[in-house]
């Protein structure tokens, strides 16, 4: 499994794994810009939704190239290759592996060659309709070439297998633009696409817009991106949101839009608690305002006698400034944060994890010693970093650690682009929020309210999937079996059945598949 990064900066434990992204698309049509240094800092932009791989496609209008590599976006490029990708038109990808394992040919933008000329794309999301796709792409009339191969094992190939080898009544293979109207359709799930071919830049996005997708101008040409920050690093203005169940092509005759799927809006309310950067606005609505708006309602729900609110850096900050508000308690910075702690793939052995290793913070003992406080945080998930931070806090003479979060109780797994842990290892699952308290060794524990936490993102709560936090899914999910992150990986094929091809024996699989069956 990937360890934590530099995105998961309160994570005190090295190999302890918080709540990760999905991952960040980015695309941009424009002739005579440097197409591929304006991707490179769109997705610089967007690298705390996927820290494992990136990858950049460029088209000269007649051949595709593609560059991608593990690493953090700085890491793959540097000026000789983004120097070498040379044309008009770009998608680009930071990964973070919600479905397939963290290795090369799992890196996005995925690449086809079809009949009519090659496809690249990268998806930000997660289908609940895997098995269903392999299905689909094993069935594809063969064209001797690459186009049906799956060599991956994620998600995303899929799509692209299947936009590259469609073919109408009599045979003939559509383009990209003829195929996506058949294709998307039938897909289910998150997913937040950007693609191309030579000519043309695609963008499109589930019918519940479960991730978000903007669209932007530039002064010649377009950017679409996974949030409004990334149009932000590269001078485009916000335009609008791509619609969900809407694709947009973009080429030298301009911009058009249709519609394949009703629009049901179900935009994932994580973004708002912890996801997306605070200086990102979704559905209209800014993230920092939202996660500002949470702390002000945690304090009102739940309120402490305290001397100090603080927060856990960076993504309890917004949450802890809005306690402190409501409250009337001091805001006050207990923690130093080491800015520099990325991914670290040193694993510390036991005898230095006994001298208590603070990689990422490390307490101000002057400001905390004798003081009450309040720690705020935007969300626990197994609940072992927030362990160590109350043990933390209180070696650094803490009198008391009262212990506010911004978000519900997470007892669901998400199967639309976030890796939570299974159901099973979520502390909230089995536990009362009191037990949890306990177990964290905080002198009290509370958590936002439902109701506070959708109030404050002043979005409609019908209009946002809260399956994380009560269950109730935007759509209805597959056979437990069938869903998971590794579900293409597996060599077992009970659940499916063989097939003379093999790609159906790669079916079934571990992961949170049987997560909704768990105790």
């Amino acid at each position: 499994m990937p360890r934590g990064d530099g995105r998961l900066n309160h994570d005190l434990l090295p190999g302890e794994k918080g709540p990760q992204d999905a991952c960040g698309v980015f695309g941009v049509w424009a002739p005579g810009e440097e197409v591929s240094k304006l991707t490179y800092f769109g997705l610089y932009a967007l690298q705390h939704r996927g820290q494992e791989s990136a990858g950049i496609a460029v088209s000269n209008g007649s051949q595709i190239l593609v560059f991608k590599d593990m690493g953090l976006v700085s890491q793959v490029f540097d000026e000789t290759s983004l120097g070498s990708l040379k044309g008009h038109i770009a998608v680009g990808h930071a990964r973070y592996s919600t479905t397939g394992a963290s290795v090369w040919e799992n890196a996005q933008p995925t690449f086809r060659a079809t009949a009519q000329g090659s496809i690249a794309l990268g998806h930000n999301g997660n289908l609940v309709n895997t098995a269903e796709l392999a299905e689909m792409v094993a069935a594809l009339p063969s064209t001797g070439g690459r186009a049906t191969q799956v060599a991956a094992t994620n998600d995303t190939d899929l799509i692209t297998a299947l936009l590259a080898g469609q073919v109408d009544d009599e045979g003939r293979p559509l383009t990209v633009e003829q195929a996506a109207p058949a294709v998307l359709p039938k897909v289910k799930g998150a997913f937040s696409l950007v693609f191309m071919d030579e000519h043309t830049l695609y963008a499109a996005r589930d019918p519940q817009g479960i991730r978000p997708l903007v669209l932007g101008r530039l002064e010649r040409g377009w950017v679409v991106a996974s949030e409004t920050a990334a149009l932000d690093i590269v001078g485009a203005s916000f335009i609008r949101e791509i619609e969900p169940g809407e694709m947009v092509a973009i080429d030298e005759d301009g911009l058009r839009a249709q519609r394949f799927a009703e629009a049901k809006p179900k935009g994932c309310v994580f973004e708002y608690v912890y996801l997306a950067r605070p200086d990102t606005d979704i559905a209209g609505r800014n993230v920092y305002l939202s996660r500002v708006e949470m702390g002000r309602r945690l304090a009102a729900e739940a309120p402490a006698e305290a001397d100090l609110v603080i927060a856990t850096p960076e993504s309890g900050t917004p949450a802890a400034v809005g306690y402190a508000e409501a409250s009337g308690i001091p805001y006050g910075s207990g923690l130093v944060k080491n800015s520099y702690v990325g991914r670290t793939f040193i694993q510390p052995s036991q005898t230095i994890r006994q001298l208590g290793i603070r990689l990422k913070l490390n307490p101000l003992k002057e400001v905390i010693r004798g003081k009450r406080l309040v720690v705020v945080d935007d969300s626990i998930v197994r609940g072992n970093t927030q362990r160590a931070l109350v043990r933390m806090l209180r070696e650094a003479g803490a009198a008391e650690v009262h212990v506010r979060i911004s978000s519900p109780p997470i007892k669901w797994p998400c199967f639309f682009g976030i890796d939570f842990a299974t159901r099973a290892e979520l502390i909230a699952n089995g536990l009362s929020v009191e037990e949890i308290g306990t177990s964290l060794g905080a002198d009290s524990l509370a958590y936002i309210s439902l109701e506070g936490m959708v109030e404050a993102t002043t979005i409609a709560k019908p209009d946002l999937c809260r399956a994380c936090f009560d269950g109730e899914y935007p759509m209805e999910l597959p056979d437990p079996g069938l869903l998971g992150k590794h579900l293409l990986e597996s060599e077992t094929a009970e659940a499916v059945g063989a097939d003379p091809d093999g790609v159906r024996s790669m079916l079934a699989g571990p992961g949170a598949a049987d997560a909704l069956r768990r105790p």
